[in-house]
């Protein structure tokens, strides 16, 4: 572990980000460029102490988790968070750990989204960041680990996932999250997680291995649906992707036109917060 160049490169990708970049306000004036240290740690769930003391050479070595944390909190590229890696004395990141590090471009996007749900997945339907719109709406998903951290994963072995759903569209939602499947396992190859999220869903779930048969092949979102909130009731809201240029994450953003019945409940998820949510489901 280089502890001077680790924290040296912290210091300097830190001094480079400016507020906005992602997604917070300007605040106070400020007496030095850049985010401040404490705005660094809240980014990647840690204490400022924890952070503070790795820029001034004093931390322990982070983990591989602590690494990842820190290269999305900083925006950082493929390359830079290779790099951060290794300056931390760690091997270059895990399959894992690359299939969930966010694409800053999408990233930099999400950080502009803060009056709609908005959310950004990879091609096995696990959730990477929310915003507090998209918290509301579908629950905190920050917390999931293994299998559970995809929601086709979910929908198959958990039957309170459809609740969001409509009981008349649920058959439309197993078929496309199937197809989706396919369509990563494709990519993936049949040794990747995708491998691993068919071979156990086709031994628990009937469902699912019929579905798998019919061989259906689709990475589109619907681009209109119907969701239901335990408080709010059904809404219906129109579905925009934006997809990486390998298809492997996608940015979903849910909005209403203004002035409708849908809009307003958007912007009450935004009021209820993401409490109530969990107590009533």
């Amino acid at each position: 572990m280089d502890r001077a160049e680790l924290a040296a490169f912290l210091r300097r990708r830190r001094e480079e980000l400016r507020p906005e970049d992602v997604g917070l306000g300007p605040g106070a004036r400020r007496r030095a460029p850049g985010l401040r240290r404490e705005e660094v740690a809240a980014l990647a769930a840690m204490s400022t102490d924890y952070y503070t003391r790795l820029e001034q050479q004093r931390g322990p070595q982070p983990s591989e988790q602590m690494l990842a944390a820190l290269a999305r909190a900083l925006r950082l590229t493929d390359d830079e968070r290779d790099y951060l890696f290794q300056v931390a004395g760690r091997n270059a990141p895990s399959q894992a750990v690359t299939a969930t590090h966010v694409a800053p471009a999408l990233l930099r996007v999400l950080d502009r989204l803060s009056d709609t749900p908005a959310l950004i997945l990879s091609n096995l339907g696990e959730v990477l960041v929310q915003n507090r719109f998209a918290e509301a709406l579908y629950g905190d998903k920050s917390g999931l680990t293994g299998l559970a951290r995809s929601e086709i994963y979910r929908w198959f072995t958990d039957r309170g996932e459809r609740r969001i759903y409509p009981e008349h569209d649920r058959d439309r939602q197993s078929r496309a999250l199937v197809a989706s499947l396919r369509a990563a396992h494709g990519s993936m190859g049949p040794r990747s997680r995708a491998g691993e999220l068919v071979r156990v869903l086709t031994r628990e779930s009937a469902e699912f291995a019929e579905l798998w048969e019919r061989h259906e092949v689709a990475k589109r979102f619907e681009d209109h649906k119907v969701l239901v909130h335990p408080q709010l009731g059904e809404i219906e809201v129109d579905c925009q992707a934006l997809f990486t240029e390998d298809q492997s994450q996608a940015l979903l953003v849910l909005t209403a036109p203004p002035r409708t019945e849908a809009f307003e409940k958007l912007q009450l998820l935004g009021v209820l917060g993401n409490e109530q949510f969990e107590d009533i489901r």
